[in-house]
């Protein structure tokens, strides 16, 4: 690993976090516009992580103590973990070749885990609810969320992300691949607001009905944390997205000759622009224009539309290689 890895690989998860926090306030803020609010600054989520941190923490007197504050620190840590395996524009990821896709899908799987755990050992009924549901949504959304893992694994021979970045996908697909990739986009573009517990997935939290369910008894450093974990967990997804279906550096579009430190940064810009489009399409629009599902309805919906359309994408993949 070179000292430019080594470097990435500390400063990443940190600039991570800080873009999470902006693209939290981003959607926020544009989703308030599209219902005709104002909306909170695009700051807000930094003010509130501040205001958590400088609160008590308090652990409810049934809670299993050690696991109740143990799953706010998995969940976060399994975040940015996951930044380290994700290639940033055209730097490789850090941890590249170690399991990338396989390990990816494991880590988004864990931070769920860690605050449905964190919910039951809280002792509190509307957390025991919230984590059942969020218990049933996972095993209804990481089907086609694994099914689109292998598809890519099919076409590429590899799950790593460098590979898949350095080779557009539409390029190496033919005719008959390329509309099976096509469905596959389209359905991790569903599985994103369930796998971020967005609207209209938020059924483990439903604020109306179980009071923050999973989350109603974290507070202060503890809910923090969760509250960075979702920050940076949103940012990697779209940024996973990007790096499947839409890797096309803008040098190369445009026939640029850079190099050096502007060839970096504008890549990094680009990088970060296409992000926020696709942040904005699969959160900000869909969480805006629909209501909350109920629990069978949600897994009606992964269960036989999104998943007949990964399998056939899928299908349609292994036809055309």
């Amino acid at each position: 690993m070179t000292p430019e890895t080594l470097l990435y690989a500390f400063t990443f998860p940190l600039l991570g976090v800080f873009l999470g926090l902006v693209y939290k306030g981003v959607d926020r803020r544009v989703s308030a516009r599209l219902t005709s609010r104002i909306g909170p600054p695009i700051r807000q989520p930094f003010w509130d992580v501040g205001k958590l941190l400088l609160k008590e923490t308090v652990v409810p007197e049934n809670a299993v103590a050690w696991i109740f504050n143990a799953m706010p620190i998995v969940s976060f840590a399994a975040s940015m973990t996951l930044l380290l395996y994700i290639p940033f524009g055209v730097l490789k990821a850090p941890l590249e070749g170690y399991g990338d896709l396989v390990v990816i899908l494991y880590l988004l799987t864990l931070q769920s885990l860690a605050m449905a755990i964190g919910g039951f050992a809280s002792g509190s009924p509307f957390s025991s609810v919230g984590a059942q549901r969020e218990m049933v949504l996972m095993m209804s959304y990481e089907m086609p969320l694994a099914t689109v893992i292998v598809g890519f694994a099919v076409l590429y021979k590899s799950f790593s992300l460098t590979t898949i970045a350095s080779t557009p996908v539409w390029g190496v697909a033919g005719p008959l691949a390329a509309m099976g990739v096509l469905l596959l986009f389209v359905a991790l573009l569903v599985v994103t607001p369930a796998e971020l517990a967005k609207l209209p997935f938020d059924i483990a939290e439903a604020e109306t009905e179980i009071c923050e369910g999973m989350l109603a008894e974290y507070s202060g450093r503890n809910l923090a944390l969760f509250y960075l974990s979702d920050a940076v967990r949103g940012f990697a997804m779209a940024a996973l997205e990007v790096v499947l279906f839409f890797p096309f550096t803008l040098t190369s579009m445009l026939n640029l000759n850079l190099t050096g430190t502007p060839y970096y940064v504008v890549e990094a810009l680009w990088f970060l622009f296409k992000v926020m489009v696709i942040y904005l399409l699969a959160i900000t629009l869909v969480r805006t224009s629909f209501a909350r599902f109920r629990i069978e309805q949600a897994s009606r919906v992964f269960w036989v539309y999104v998943n007949i359309i990964a399998l056939v994408g899928l299908a349609l993949v292994w036809l055309g290689v």
